[in-house]
């Protein structure tokens, strides 16, 4: 039992294990950053971007009161 804590402790000073660490955690969020692109994408193709409709709304309004 002695020696597993000295290991445990041994690991958690070694520079090489909190690199690894940190390694894996930043792929691990730039993977899921890398899918809500994906899924906003998809939204943006499924359902249009908008603001393009809320400047294609705009342009009809302003059309609208100009011509009165």
């Amino acid at each position: 039992m002695e020696k597993n804590k000295f290991e445990v402790r041994q690991i958690l000073k070694s520079k090489k294990f909190w690199f690894t660490s940190f390694l894996i955690a930043w792929a691990a969020a730039l993977q899921g950053h890398i899918m809500w692109l994906q899924r906003q994408d998809s939204f943006k193709k499924k359902f249009g971007d908008h603001k393009q409709d809320a400047g294609s709304e705009e342009g009809a309004e302003n059309q609208y009161f100009s011509n009165s």
